[in-house]
């Protein structure tokens, strides 16, 4: 069941999954990736079923912008830091105190944010569809927000613009939000503020993906950082690969 709450006036879509079993379950919280949503990212390729069998409490969000959320069109309302202080605002909702954060794409640069600014919060990353990139690039090029303020998708020539674009309009996003998304969350972290993310970090890449960036790069630069190549597989079909699942299992279980 898709529940709401308000995070500094903008509602907020997430669910909030209890384990099979007895126990309550450590939570772990989801954060989907650019023009995506909770149940696209995480529902559709069993991710929350996974970790619910598992034992896991999951809690997956809508981030700002995407899903059920809400859909501010202003560019300054998209900074990382935003959409960070949002899942942390979610684990206030619900009363957890730390959890395990999982992100993909977009939703990994949020949760390294998160880690970065409420190390307390954040007992564990994983990492999916970022590498090295969280470094030296400020995300998907600008050419795709250029690409949901077309009027229309038969002007765009440049694939991976068709590709966003028809992606959006499949899923009846918001265009302009998307647009505002991508042009406001363009920020960085320095090379030491990753270096004092002290939990355990996995970052996981498909051996395909062109747009993450080298997983053990960045795998390297955390103090307790490995790094997972997703053989095959380029940055769509990796989200819900097995090798990533069965390899988020036991980096969970080994962790705990």
């Amino acid at each position: 069941m898709i529940q709401e709450f308000s995070s500094d006036g903008v509602e907020i879509a997430f669910i909030d999954v209890a384990p099979q079993g007895e126990d309550l379950g450590e939570p772990v919280l989801l954060i989907h990736g650019f023009a995506s949503s909770h149940s696209i990212n995480w529902v559709d390729p069993q991710w929350v079923a996974t970790l619910a069998k598992a034992g896991r409490r999951v809690i997956a969000l809508d981030n700002r912008g995407h899903g059920k959320s809400g859909k501010p069109h202003d560019p300054g309302a998209y900074r990382l830091q935003t959409m960070a202080r949002d899942a942390a605002n979610l684990l206030d909702h619900l009363a957890i105190p730390k959890a395990d954060v999982m992100g993909y794409s977009m939703g990994a640069r949020i949760s390294c944010f998160l880690a970065a600014e409420n190390p307390g919060r954040v007992r564990s990353l994983i990492l999916g569809g970022l590498g090295a990139h969280l470094l030296d690039s400020v995300g998907l090029p600008i050419r795709i927000a250029e690409a949901m303020e077309a009027p229309s998708p038969d002007s765009l020539t440049d694939p991976l613009q068709r590709l966003f674009r028809g992606f959006a309009e499949q899923n009846r996003s918001d265009l302009e939000a998307l647009a505002a998304c991508m042009r406001g969350s363009r920020q960085i972290l320095s090379r030491d503020e990753i270096a004092k993310i002290a939990c355990p970090v996995l970052v996981a890449v498909g051996t395909l993906d062109e747009i993450a960036g080298d997983p053990h790069g960045l795998a390297n630069l955390f103090p307790q950082g490995e790094a997972l190549d997703i053989p095959g597989r380029d940055h769509n079909k990796a989200v819900g690969d097995r090798v990533f699942k069965a390899a988020a299992l036991e980096f969970l279980e080994r962790r705990r």
